[in-house]
């Protein structure tokens, strides 16, 4: 049996890129996609990397070591419009695609080496296809496992490929830092530094069961395979949705349990929009409330029955919220997640006496219908319609 060929393809600084590929005046400026200060950076093209500017930093800090670059607010509905093509054009060349994000997926191509040649081949192929489709680039990862394809993009950005033939792995490999491996955040590396692991080979060179002493059994068997470039997971084609969440950070703390209330509202309007558009049911509705502190709490409910209204949602989160009796709390940030996912033709669907035939499931349907017609902004929540609450 032929060893399988997988890539990694990762879009070089996907937000900023189509940004800019919107805004070709925008091109060789120094880019951030991420508004307010108090809000964090989404994506920075490479311009704006120069100056130190990375994904997840605090906007403000951003503006402050780079004041001249170009700050913009995200476009998430632009971005997912763009990555569906970038997915079409994955999916043309093989049926096995496996999103990880909008701007990254792994591909077995081992079957399609038949026909479109090497993975090198295809690697190339598809780089002119995106970039020629989409007006971006994009950088490919070639390998025999998902780890160290990704590996590889991460080293040949942006706009490469790499290749790592299976006798060039360990080579590769074993002089990264520990970091490098799946699984290793800071926790873990501070564990392995006290064991005096900095690199992967030093890992690899360690008993087995030394790492699963000293970090468990689930992640110091998973560190020893990955040191050896063992990677036996498929590439999982439509693997479903987990969760839906949205988010906010407020542009100053606010105590107002009634705006707190709307913005929950409002959250709960985006997510579940979002959930049945994916054809989805929730079992599981959580809240996150992060106070000026940035000390953060997070409450869940679980339900006999799935939902997937706007109401129902924002019924279960206003409980949740009400429930931390948190009163004149300055708070920084509020979430919603919808968790437990389910399809919605696997749904069961509790009938109640003396209901009605038409309710709220058909009204979201109906409103639903509307927004995708005429846009979000169409019919809201008269809650929401306050001059002070923005889209």
């Amino acid at each position: 049996m032929s060893e399988s060929t997988i890539l990694h393809v990762d879009m070089d600084a996907f937000f900023a890129s189509v940004s800019i590929k919107d805004n070709p005046k925008l091109k060789d400026k120094a880019v951030v996609v991420g508004a307010g200060v108090r809000g964090v950076v989404l994506s920075a093209n490479y311009e704006a990397r120069k100056f130190g500017i990375r994904a997840a930093m605090p906007v403000g800090r951003a503006q402050r070591m780079a004041p001249h670059a170009i700050f913009i607010p995200p476009d998430h509905q632009r971005y997912s419009e763009v990555s569906e093509k970038v997915m079409e054009i994955f999916r043309d060349v093989t049926p096995h695609v496996e999103p990880i994000s909008l701007d990254e997926a792994f591909l077995d191509v081992t079957g399609a080496q038949r026909l479109l040649g090497t993975g090198r081949e295809i690697a190339t192929m598809i780089r002119a296809k995106v970039e020629q489709e989409q007006g971006i680039t994009c950088s490919v990862g070639i390998a025999h496992n998902k780890f160290i394809a990704k590996l590889a993009s991460q080293h040949c950005k942006p706009n490469g490929m790499l290749e790592i033939p299976e006798d060039r792995i360990l080579t590769f490999l074993h002089p990264l830092p520990a970091s490098a491996i799946w699984g290793v955040g800071p926790k873990t590396n501070e564990q392995l530094e006290k064991l005096g692991l900095r690199t992967v080979g030093e890992i690899a060179h360690t008993p087995r069961s030394t790492l699963i002493r000293a970090l468990g059994e689930a992640t110091g068997a998973s560190l020893y395979e990955l040191s050896w470039g063992r990677d036996y997971r498929d590439v999982v084609t439509d693997e479903p949705e987990k969760s839906i969440s949205a988010a906010e950070t407020f542009a100053s703390d606010i105590d107002d349990p009634e705006e707190i209330l709307r913005e929950f509202l409002r959250l709960c309007e985006k997510a579940t929009l979002r959930m049945r558009s994916a054809g989805f049911c929730a079992k599981t509705i959580s809240i996150k409330v992060r106070f000026a502190d940035f000390k953060t709490i997070t409450r869940s409910k679980t339900l006999d029955q799935p939902i997937s209204g706007t109401k129902e949602s924002f019924e279960i989160a206003k409980q949740l919220y009400l429930a931390l009796k948190i009163e004149r709390a300055r708070i920084r940030l509020v979430g919603v997640a919808l968790e437990g996912l389910i399809p919605e033709e696997d749904a069961p669907e509790q009938l109640l006496l003396g209901q009605r035939d038409v309710g709220w499931k058909q009204a979201d349907s109906a409103i639903d219908r509307v927004k995708a017609k005429f846009g979000r902004a169409s019919v809201r929540p008269a809650r929401l319609m306050a001059p002070d609450v923005d889209d």
